[in-house]
């Protein structure tokens, strides 16, 4: 073989390697990830609502996939009725799949309400799969949190049970099992008791 031959041969090589590499960084370029979008507080759904309406309208749907808003279901008891609503996860970020490339990167960040990309302004970083996995299994998951509307020193009157008509200083608080214990004077020594939510009244 000749040395104009083996010339050649690393050239072609050379290119081929080059070739290799424009497709690898390419593949990565078109690759779909989470990015995270930062908004006006208080307007995530309606950005969401708004992005996916501007998806629709401008055929983006090849590019941004899907757009969340985070949340979990929080269970509220107010004068022992239960009551649910949904909480922000992360109030103030959406959560957006999509393509990175200057159409996409248009259509999010000119949607009304949205400030900025999680990242440099000129770039924005995409979030680790296993990050977006963990949010969205906690907004999906069904342990709920419950808020109680009492809380340590306040006094309660017992209205069912084995101590009802008694008067109590609550000493804690346990929302996840919408139990509380409190302070009960009995025969003239103060005993803790474990009270169900339901059971009490407060003064």
């Amino acid at each position: 073989m000749t040395e104009k031959d083996e010339n050649i041969m690393n050239e072609g090589t050379a290119e081929e390697t080059q070739e290799a590499e424009s497709n690898k960084s390419s593949d990565k370029k078109n690759q779909k990830r989470w990015y995270i979008v930062h908004t006006y507080s208080g307007y995530e759904n309606k950005v969401k609502s708004n992005l996916e309406k501007r998806i629709e309208y401008m055929n983006m749907g090849d590019k941004i996939f899907r757009v969340e808003v985070p949340q979990k279901t929080i269970t509220q008891i107010k004068g022992g009725r239960k009551q649910e609503k949904e909480e922000k996860i992360f109030p103030g970020y959406v959560l957006v799949e999509m393509i990175m490339d200057e159409d996409s990167w248009y259509v999010v960040r000119h949607t009304a309400g949205v400030t900025k990309f999680v990242g440099s302004a000129k770039k924005p970083i995409p979030a680790k799969d296993s990050e977006i996995k963990k949010i969205i299994h906690r907004s999906t998951a069904q342990t709920q949190k419950v808020e109680m509307d009492v809380k340590v020193g306040e006094k309660v009157r017992i209205i069912s049970g084995p101590f009802a008509e008694f008067v109590g200083d609550i000493t804690e608080v346990y929302p996840d099992k919408a139990k509380l214990r409190a302070m009960v004077s009995i025969f003239g020594r103060e005993t803790p008791v474990e009270l169900e939510y339901k059971q009490i009244q407060k003064l």
